[in-house]
C-alpha cells in the first residue's frame, strides 16, 4: 500500500506531503491546478526518464519520496538485490541541478532497473489514453489465467520454459562452435598429425643440433684427432715420451729435496690427467664415423623442425608442443562438444514434454473459463453504459512454445449489436476504451492481488447513471486493493473513502501547486461545487448530501 507521497521542488510543487490510506481514495482538484504533475512525480518513481525541466529552483534538487506498507512476499526481492527489507519502506528519486538523476530503495543507491521492477509491482498508473497493453497477450492471458486459477501452474510453466529457453541457447551455441571447428577440422588434424609424427618429445634440439655438426665435420676432426694422437706417441720426440721424461727426473730431483715434492706431486697427477684425455681422445676417434645416411637422416630431421618453427612462428620446441597439445585438445574438444550436444538434445526433449503436459493443463483450464469471463465482462459493461457490448476470448494452438503455454489468444469485442467480433485493437473506440479496461481491472482485481492502482481520469466523458454505476465499481474495487482515483465526478467523489484536492495558489508572487485533505465538510462542500461549479446553490448541496448518504448505505 502506497501510504505517503512527498514532492519537493518539481515543476509547480515546492513542497507537497500527502498521507494516504487503504480504500478508495479520490483526488479531485480544477483543470490546471496540478494533478498531472503529482502524477508525473510519481512516474519517476516507476522508472521513467528523469526531465531536468521538471526542477523549478534550477539552483536545488527535485525529489520524489514514496513510502510503501510491504509483505514479506518482497523479502525475496530485496535479499536478491541486496537491500535491507523494511515493513516501511521508503522508494526515493532524485533529479540534480547538473541532470543528473539518483534512485535510492531505503536510503541504498539502485540502479533505475532495480528501481523499477520493484516500483512495478507496487503501483500501476493507468491514465484515459493508456490501454495500450490491453491488446497485448501478457496481459489478456493475464485476465483468463487469473480467472482459470492458472496462477500456480503458470509460475512452474515460465520457469520450466525459462530452463527450456536457456537448452536451447546452449544448444545453438554449441552447434555453431562445432560447425566453426569442423570448417577448420582437416587443417588442424593436419597439422596435429605433422607435430606427433616427429615424436617431440623424445627429441633433444641441442643434441641433435651437436650431432648433426659432428657428421657434418667429421672428416675435419677425425684428422685433426689423427694428427694430434699422433703428436702425443711419437717416439723419442713424443709429448707423451717427453711428459714421461720430465715426471722421472723431478722425482728424482725430489727425493734428495722436499722443496720439490709439491711440484712432484703435481706433475704426477698431471701426467695422469693427460693420459686420461689421451685415452678418451682415442675412444672419440673410433666412435668418428663418416655416415653420410646418418648424416641425411640428421639433416631432415633438422629441416622439418626448422619448416615448423617457420610455419608456426616460433622458436623452441617448447612452443611446438605447446601447439601441439593446443592443437589435441581443440581435436577432443570437438568430440567433447558433440556429446554435450547430444545431451543437451535428449534434456530439451524431456523438457518438451513436460511443458506440452503443462500447456495442455493450461489451455484445458483457459477454455473452462471463458464464459465465466465473458458474462462477467458484459456484466460489468452494460452497467458501465455499454449495453450492447460483446466480448470474447480466442485461443489459437500455436506452433510453438511461448511464455504462456502453447497457443495463441486474441481478445474480441463489439460495441453495437449485429456486428461480429474483432480484435479489440481494431473495433473499440476512445470513448469505450476506459470503461473496458476499467471493467477488466475488476475482473483482475478478484481473483488477483494488485498494487496501488491510480486511475486518472478514466471517467472523463460520462455522467448520470453510468458515472454512478463507475463510481460503485471503483468502490467494490477498492475492498480488495488500493485504489487512488483523480476524478471529476461527482458520484466518484463521493464513493471516495478518503478525499484530497490538489489546489493551485500564489506564493510571494508565484504559482504553486499542493494537496489538502478534505475533512468531512470540505468534502460536501467539494462535491457540491462538482455539481453546480464555483458557486455552490442549495439543490446541489442537497445532491451531495444525497449522494454521501448513497456511499455510505
Amino acid at each position: 500500500m502506497l501510504s505517503r507521497i512527498y514532492i519537493k521542488n518539481f515543476a509547480l510543487i515546492d513542497a507537497l506531503e500527502v498521507s494516504l490510506k487503504n480504500g478508495l481514495q479520490v483526488i479531485t482538484g480544477e483543470t490546471g491546478a496540478g494533478k498531472s504533475i503529482i502524477l508525473g512525480a510519481l512516474r519517476l518513481i516507476l522508472g521513467e526518464r528523469a526531465d531536468l525541466k521538471s526542477i523549478s529552483k534550477t539552483e536545488e534538487k527535485s525529489i520524489v519520496e514514496t513510502e510503501f506498507e510491504l509483505n514479506n512476499q518482497f523479502k525475496k526481492f530485496f535479499i536478491e538485490n541486496d537491500l535491507d527489507y523494511e515493513h516501511q519502506t521508503i522508494i526515493r528519486r532524485e533529479i540534480l541541478p547538473s541532470g543528473k538523476s539518483r534512485a535510492f530503495i531505503n536510503d541504498v543507491p539502485v540502479t533505475l532497473d532495480v528501481l523499477k521492477e520493484l516500483s512495478s509491482q507496487l503501483i500501476d498508473i493507468h491514465s484515459q489514453f493508456e490501454t495500450s497493453n490491453l491488446f497485448t497477450a501478457g496481459y489478456q492471458f493475464k485476465i483468463i489465467d487469473g480467472l482459470s486459477e492458472n496462477r500456480k501452474i503458470i509460475e512452474e510453466y515460465k520457469y520450466e520454459f525459462s530452463e527450456f529457453q536457456s537448452l536451447n541457447t546452449q544448444l545453438k551455441k554449441y552447434r555453431n562452435q562445432l560447425l566453426e571447428s569442423n570448417k577448420e577440422s582437416d587443417y588442424k588434424q593436419f597439422l596435429l598429425n605433422e607435430l606427433e609424427e616427429l615424436q617431440l618429445d623424445d627429441i633433444d634440439y641441442e643434441e641433435l643440433q651437436n650431432q648433426l655438426s659432428v657428421q657434418e665435420n667429421a672428416g675435419m676432426i677425425s684428422e685433426n684427432l689423427a694428427q694430434l694422437l699422433s703428436r702425443f706417441h711419437q717416439e723419442e720426440i713424443g709429448i707423451l715420451s717427453f711428459f714421461n721424461e720430465a715426471k722421472n727426473k723431478l722425482s728424482r730431483i725430489a727425493e734428495v729435496s722436499h722443496a720439490f715434492s709439491e711440484l712432484n706431486t703435481r706433475l704426477e697427477g698431471s701426467f695422469v690427467e693427460l693420459k686420461d684425455i689421451i685415452s678418451e681422445l682415442e675412444n672419440e676417434a673410433e666412435n668418428i664415423e663418416i655416415n653420410p645416411e646418418n648424416l641425411a637422416l640428421l639433416s631432415e630431421l633438422n629441416n622439418r623442425i626448422n619448416a615448423l618453427f617457420l610455419k608456426h612462428n616460433v622458436s623452441d620446441l617448447e612452443e611446438l608442443r605447446q601447439i601441439r597439445d593446443q592443437l589435441a585438445g581443440d581435436q577432443k574438444g570437438t568430440v567433447e562438444t558433440e556429446a554435450l550436444i547430444a545431451e543437451i538434445e535428449k534434456n530439451i526433449s524431456e523438457k518438451q514434454k513436460l511443458l506440452q503436459a503443462m500447456a495442455e493443463k493450461l489451455a484445458a483450464n483457459r477454455k473452462k473459463s471463458i464464459p465465466v469471463f465473458i458474462k462477467k465482462a458484459e456484466d460489468l459493461l452494460k452497467k458501465l453504459g455499454l449495453e450492447k457490448a460483446k466480448v470474447d476470448i480466442e485461443l489459437t494452438d500455436a506452433a510453438e512454445f511461448n511464455l504462456f503455454g502453447k497457443e495463441n489468444i486474441q481478445l474480441l469485442f463489439q460495441a453495437n449489436s449485429g456486428f461480429p467480433l474483432k480484435p479489440i485493437q481494431t473495433a473499440i473506440s476512445g470513448g469505450e476504451r476506459s470503461r473496458v479496461m476499467l471493467a477488466v481491472k475488476k475482473i483482475i482485481a478478484e481473483s488477483d492481488e494488485l498494487p496501488t492502482l491510480i486511475l486518472d481520469e478514466i471517467d472523463t466523458g460520462v455522467s448520470g447513471k453510468v458515472a454512478e454505476e463507475i463510481g460503485n465499481l471503483m468502490r467494490e474495487m477498492s475492498k480488495d486493493m488500493q485504489l487512488i482515483v483523480i476524478s471529476h465526478l461527482a458520484q466518484v467523489a463521493a464513493k471516495g473513502n478518503h478525499n484530497y484536492k490538489v489546489i493551485k495558489h500564489d506564493v510571494n508572487g508565484k504559482t504553486q501547486s499542493t494537496i489538502i485533505t478534505l475533512s468531512d465538510e470540505d468534502k460536501l462542500n467539494e462535491i457540491a461545487q462538482l455539481l453546480s461549479g464555483s458557486k455552490i446553490t442549495e439543490a446541489a448541496m442537497a445532491q451531495a448530501k444525497e449522494l454521501i448518504g448513497q456511499s455510505a448505505d
